[in-house]
């Protein structure tokens, strides 16, 4: 990796308005400046293309195009970045300070590194922070039933550890990233677990994560993955192995769970 590697940041927006600006404060303010920003809105009907048009003189690339939704819309941005290192940022989270700088840093002194991670504040729609969030070692088999959860916020990549993938899944509403990062793995990329904080993921009323209904379809999404992987159905078998290993990461990342017991869980956070 080159002494100062371009990081290609992607966020996506739709109808985000109340927040986009703070996100893309978030990344002009990084202390570490090869950065190559690149902004896609699907047709935002409020004014969210106000807000980022104010900072067009700094964004690398602004796109504004109607996608097949969000998976689509990363897939879109990714194909015109040019970076050595990729993240993605919705546009309603944020990179906390000095992160970039901390990330490259990494990097270059873990060279077999293909995906490193953080962790990440749960903040609510007015930017406090409710508590942490701390990602899991990541583990394939886990993996495969939605039980090693990374902080996506704080998830960055090697490009051509995205390159040797199909990109994101566009039939994936909801867990599109997760099903990304079993892509890499099953293309044999090297995860290392990086203990800084690195990103705030906010919670609010209208945000994935918040939705209830989301749950039963987030199940879902992982059966169709555990099946596209396995070449078989999810039978009673994978039932009892799903519960079983939400149960275990419970037990093996302490620190999550003892965040979740003392201050509640994610999809309660955005009513603080």
């Amino acid at each position: 990796m080159r002494d100062n590697p371009l990081v290609s940041i992607v966020t996506i927006s739709f109808n985000q308005e109340k927040f986009v600006e703070e996100t893309i404060k978030s990344v002009l303010n990084q202390n570490y400046k090869n950065i190559e920003y690149i902004v896609m809105d699907a047709g935002s009907t409020d004014n969210s293309r106000e807000k980022i048009l104010k900072y067009k003189n700094d964004i690398n690339k602004i796109i504004f195009k109607k996608d097949n939704g969000p998976a689509d819309g990363l897939n879109n941005g990714f194909k015109i970045a040019n970076g050595d290192i990729f993240c993605f940022l919705n546009s309603d989270d944020l990179l906390l300070e000095n992160s970039l700088t901390k990330v490259v840093n990494f990097f270059k002194n873990n060279k077999n590194a293909d995906v490193i991670y953080g962790n990440s504040w749960i903040i609510n729609e007015r930017g406090e922070k409710i508590r942490n969030f701390y990602s899991d070692k990541f583990n394939l088999k886990m993996a495969k039933y939605g039980a090693s959860i990374l902080a996506q916020q704080s998830t960055f990549f090697k490009r051509e550890t995205y390159s040797n993938t199909h990109g994101f899944n566009v039939k994936n509403r909801i867990s599109w990233d997760g099903e990304l990062f079993l892509d890499f793995a099953l293309n044999n990329a090297r995860f290392y677990r990086f203990d800084e904080f690195l990103s705030a993921f906010r919670i609010h009323n209208t945000s994935y994560t918040a939705q209830d209904n989301n749950k039963k379809l987030h199940k879902e999404e992982i059966k169709k993955i555990y099946m596209k992987i396995e070449n078989k159905n999810f039978n009673f078998l994978n039932e009892i192995k799903y519960f079983i290993y939400h149960m275990l990461r419970k037990i093996i990342n302490p620190r999550d769970t003892f965040e979740r017991i003392i201050k509640g869980s994610i999809n309660k956070s955005y009513k603080s």
